[in-house]
């Protein structure tokens, strides 16, 4: 099956604001055999958005419209949806009602401009929404399904999960589909897709998407079948392939984050986890404490940016800095061991650092911009490690936790 999606706001049309909605949709149909074949960027206008939807109906089986469902009178999908079909809006009492009650919890209550998101397409199922005031829409017909989702990320994601999926499941479809994936870190996509390409080039039933950030990159094998036990076979199979040829470079094989895999092995080593970090000013810290529960292993962080802090705080020698600065092994070394110590000590905790310079300013011959020196303090020999990254401030900063992450996620396994 092949799919469309309308990105629906003036907004998206400007540099102020990036469709992000449309990435995750394609990862999520992507994993039931659907083909995401046009995306398209529409502004506030009913006739625009009128148009591109009868286009995308002419040509897709799944056409997916986002934004553009909220209270002010430049959210037009709903009538250009309707104008799309050739169809009416009516009036609906009960999203009225969840949105009254809605307004009450927080002591607030409605304009009348709420009221335009209780009008539905005749023929249209709601979509309830429990995190926002705009509920979605599914219309069905021999030409397919259309889908109108609200456009905040936390208000689509959970509505898209319990509402669309199930309805797309059970639309017709002559193969059965499942979707493998794989988490890589060590190696850029270019090398990740030269060594594993012939393994799934050699596996016509079965479909690769790469998805790459600085340091991870998200792999999801498709195998397409008549049963679904029939594609999972084929699936695993291919992942069991690339995870022979990429060996330890595959960190975990299901769509979870190194964040996720290195607290679930703290968990199991019994070990608290306590950082010291400088360039990246607590974003290993921020990462780590992402994941419900990381109290259990999470000690904290100090956040020792200027050299003051390193002495002050963590009890780094005024000498070490002096006589080889803030950006070197030793330091490193120092800002690891008093972390773990801080957190009870070896045996007890595992202590990361990290400090370098990040740019685009700074650097010596030396130690240039993009030096970055992690280190790693458990019950044995603190190990450190010096990455030289490019002149990018945030890439450089990105690529120093996932590097510490999978640095830590090597020695705790």
């Amino acid at each position: 099956m092949e799919a469309q999606i309308i990105a629906i706001g003036s907004e998206l049309l400007t540099p102020a604001r990036v469709d992000t909605n449309s990435l995750y949709l394609t990862e999520r149909l992507a994993r039931r055999g659907v083909d995401v074949v046009r995306k398209v960027v529409v502004g506030d206008d009913q006739r625009r958005i009128a148009r591109e939807i009868r286009t995308a109906r002419d040509n897709s089986q799944i056409v997916i419209v986002t934004g553009g469902l909220g209270p002010t009178l430049d959210d037009l999908s709903r009538e250009g949806a309707a104008e799309a079909l050739g169809r009416e809006m009516h009036f609906e009492p009960q999203i009225l009602g969840w949105i009254e009650e809605r307004f009450q919890r927080y002591g607030r209550k409605p304009s009348e401009n709420n009221k335009r998101q209780a009008y539905v397409i005749d023929g249209a199922e709601i979509l309830e929404n429990p995190n926002g005031t705009a509920p979605g829409l599914y219309y069905s017909d021999d030409s397919g399904a259309l889908m109108l989702l609200p456009g905040p990320p936390r208000e689509l994601k959970p509505l898209f999960e319990s509402e669309c999926e199930p309805r797309l499941d059970r639309l017709p479809s002559p193969y059965s589909y499942y979707t493998h994936s794989l988490r890589i870190t060590g190696l850029g996509e270019s090398d990740v897709d030269q060594r594993i390409g012939p393994i799934y080039e050699a596996e016509k039933r079965a479909a690769t998407t790469i998805l790459s950030k600085p340091g991870d990159i998200q792999l999801h094998i498709r195998g397409r079948a008549e049963t679904v036990e029939e594609a999972r076979a084929i699936a695993e199979a291919v992942a069991g392939q690339v995870t022979d040829e990429l060996g330890e470079h595959v960190y975990v094989q299901e769509d979870v984050g190194l964040e996720t895999v290195v607290g679930r092995l703290l968990i199991e080593r019994g070990l608290r986890l306590s950082l010291a970090e400088s360039c990246t000013g607590g974003l290993l810290a921020e990462r780590m404490s992402r994941e419900p529960g990381s109290s259990k292993y999470l000690f904290g962080s100090f956040v020792t940016y200027d050299e003051e802090a390193k002495i002050a705080w963590l009890g780094v020698r005024r000498e070490t800095l002096e006589k080889y600065s803030a950006v070197s092994e030793a330091c490193a070394q120092e800002m690891a061991e008093r972390a773990r110590d801080a957190a009870g000590g070896p045996g007890k905790a595992v202590g990361v650092s990290i400090t370098g310079f990040a740019g685009p300013g700074g650097g010596t011959d030396e130690t240039p911009v993009g030096t970055i020196f992690i280190g790693l303090a458990d019950d044995g020999e603190t190990r450190i490690v010096r990455r030289q990254f490019g002149g990018d401030r945030g890439r450089n900063r990105s690529m120093a936790s996932t590097t510490a992450l999978d640095m830590l996620r090597r020695r705790l396994a």
